[in-house]
């Protein structure tokens, strides 16, 4: 974010309003800094909340169905229960004292004003901030007014074009009178709104001050009765975004409204795959980026580029406009199909992890894509739920994942592989939910198709899911068994696919709780080096997982420690909380092993906090309920009842994340 100028006083009423009351909205119109102003004053307030400061940027929703989702995902609550969501956002909040700010509320004041007061009752620890173009009307809402910067005596918003000007050209100032005449002109006729402002000044690389003031003044003159009626202040912003536009190219124009299209931050081979077309080339693509970055209508961010609410709400108006908003939208599904799939082929290489955040960071837009397809065609939206639904429900997002695929499966449907895809899924996403008879069932049913359909992989794929089902309800004989009929029934490397090395850590599972010990660990060790030649950390993570296990089973609880340590890093590179919860239970049954007792009960005070992440008592393969047990007797044993409770509490207090950072140090990584 760039810097914020002049600000100081309101700064301090909303300081002040956030000490007096549980529900402060910083109302203003759009462009006024209301983010900016949140952001500063979030941070300033954060040592006053011990469980943090959330923040939950709303703007890309187009409609109030993600909003809980996002919600949650924004203050790291992975919900894996069938609850309804909202109840659970509100049971893991109830005893939590933390600030949530939620960005950008006025396309969804109705659903922002249920949600928010959901929250207060659950919760009175809880303080939210808003920012909104209006009020959500809540009872206890304080209002705080954003006004635009001063334009007179001491102008604020003067200062603040000089700063932003400086940025566009090095080393501007207004020692000529003339130049500070023409640029006050310019802060008046914007009205000192910031956002109008920064648009003004982005011109600069091209123009001089005064030319600039002489373009505005014109532009204004030229409004249409109709337009000046307009509410002043929205309208100047309007204006000042219009009359950008109209500087801007004409294809640097089709883009913007093109670029609309996308929810979150965008990167160029994105932003070409979607919006090429016409009169506008890949080439042409790079070129007008570009320029309106230049014009700070488009902001870089790294290698990805972000358009703000206001300027979005523009382009999506002239996209609109132009007819453009079906087939921009069906390239946009089109692209994000595409991109599942690639996601999907990377799994089983050195790219998984790259691909689970990719997967991760474009959430939103995959989201845009599937309510697209589940309108305009509905054997792509299956094909595109089926994809998604194994990373989403690896990464915490099961309520979406369960949702889209229900939604596609319901629509009219012929059988083939998509639909075999989708009902795995779905069975994926239900077992973690703990719907172990639903997802056995939907295992069933994969089974019989991948019968039908002769298609090995997908029989691979119902194995995984049927014998994981069979894990989790305590009949691993059964689920070796069947890992081993269809394993044998094909034989090849683990590595053949993913589908096939899924069935083979099945195997591995089974035989740790049949008590098959030293076949476990070698094949555990030689899935382990498999995964570390290929650079692949899901399968990993759980072949540490189980040497873990068995390290415990066997005594040797220094091997037990390195191996939970390895298997919790690469759960944080996959961001799987609910593994991160089994890991931590793991390394506390191992540290308590060691003999450091009050160690081991802050690990586990850490891991029941990861749980509660998940909505989720303590959960695994029935065999981890021992391990647990023996945990907290050696625990108990070694330091006492009440030093046990108090290493638990402080093991659980404070940000989870910050916690399990110190629960990994210490420790070598296993060896291959």
């Amino acid at each position: 974010m760039t810097t914020l100028v002049r600000r100081e006083g309101e700064l301090r009423h909303v300081r002040e309003a956030l000490a007096r009351h549980r529900l402060v909205s910083l109302t203003g119109v759009g462009g006024v800094g209301k983010s900016r102003l949140a952001l500063r004053a979030a941070r300033q307030a954060a040592p006053r909340y011990p469980d943090g400061v959330w923040w939950v940027d709303l703007a890309p929703l187009r409609d109030e169905g993600l909003l809980l989702a996002t919600v949650s995902d924004a203050v790291d609550f992975a919900d894996h229960t069938p609850r309804m969501q909202v109840a659970a956002l509100c049971e893991w909040l109830a005893d939590k004292r933390l600030l949530l700010v939620l960005d950008s509320c006025e396309h969804l004041v109705d659903a922002c004003r249920g949600l928010v007061g959901d929250l207060l009752t659950a919760a009175p620890g809880l303080t939210v901030l808003v920012t909104s173009r209006q009020p959500l009307g809540a009872d206890c809402e304080q209002l705080v007014e954003v006004e635009p910067l001063a334009v007179e005596g001491d102008s604020d918003a003067l200062a603040l074009f000089v700063e932003r000007a400086a940025v566009a050209v090095p080393g501007f100032t207004l020692a000529d009178p003339r130049l500070a005449a023409a640029a006050t002109g310019i802060c008046r006729r914007l009205d000192g709104i910031p956002l109008a402002l920064e648009l003004a000044d982005a011109q600069l690389k091209h123009t001089s001050v005064e030319q600039l003031a002489g373009l505005l003044d014109a532009h204004f003159e030229s409004l249409s009765p109709a337009e000046w009626a307009a509410t002043p202040r929205h309208r100047t912003l309007r204006t000042a975004i219009g009359w950008s536009h109209e500087l801007c190219e004409p294809l640097e124009r089709l883009l913007w409204a093109r670029l609309s299209t996308f929810r979150a931050a965008f990167d160029e081979p994105s932003a070409r795959d979607v919006c090429a077309g016409g009169p506008l080339d890949g080439d042409g693509v790079r070129r007008a980026l570009a320029g309106l970055v230049a014009k700070s209508v488009v902001k870089r961010e790294g290698t990805r580029y972000r358009m703000l609410g206001a300027i979005q709400d523009y382009g999506r108006m002239w996209l609109e406009e132009l007819g453009e908003g079906p087939s921009v939208a069906a390239r946009h599904a089109a692209h994000f199909l595409t991109l599942a799939h690639r996601a999907d082929a990377g799994w089983l290489g050195p790219a998984q992890v790259a691909w689970y955040q990719r997967v991760a960071d474009v959430h939103i837009d995959l989201c845009a894509a599937l309510e697209h397809l589940l309108v305009t065609d509905p054997a792509r939206a299956l094909e595109l739920a089926g994809l998604t639904g194994f990373y989403w429900s690896c990464c915490g997002h099961l309520h979406e994942a369960r949702s889209y695929l229900e939604r596609a499966l319901a629509l009219p449907q012929e059988p083939g592989p998509a639909r075999t895809r989708a009902l795995w899924a779905l069975g994926i996403a239900l077992l973690l939910q703990g719907e172990h008879r639903a997802a056995s069932e939907l295992g069933q049913q994969c089974t019989l198709a991948a019968r039908h359909g002769g298609d090995p992989e997908a029989t691979f794929a119902a194995a995984y899911l049927v014998g994981l089902t069979h894990l989790m309800e305590g009949r691993p004989l059964a689920a070796y068994t069947l890992a081993e009929h269809v394993l044998d029934a094909a034989p090849d490397s683990p590595f053949a696919s993913a589908s096939r090395l899924r069935c083979h850590l099945v195997q591995v599972f089974a035989l740790t709780a049949l008590g098959k010990l030293s076949e476990a660990r070698s094949q555990a060790l030689e899935l382990r080096a498999g995964c570390l030649r290929l650079d692949e950390w899901w399968t990993r993570s759980y072949t540490d997982y189980q040497l873990s296990l068995i390290a415990l089973f066997q005594d040797r609880p220094d091997e037990a420690a390195v191996h939970a340590r390895a298997m919790l890093a690469e759960k944080q590179q996959l961001g799987d909380s609910f593994g991160i919860a089994l890991g931590l239970d793991l390394l506390a049954a191992a540290v308590a092993a060691q003999g450091d007792g009050e160690r081991a009960a802050m690990v586990y005070g850490t891991g029941q906090a990861y749980w509660r992440n998940v909505g989720h008592p303590q959960r695994g393969t029935p065999e981890l309920r021992a391990v647990r047990e023996e945990c907290e007797a050696r625990s108990r044993a070694a330091i006492g009842d009440l030093a046990y409770a108090q290493a638990l509490g402080r093991g659980a207090a404070g940000s989870p994340k910050a916690a399990l950072a110190r629960a990994l140090e210490g420790g070598d990584p296993p060896s291959g």
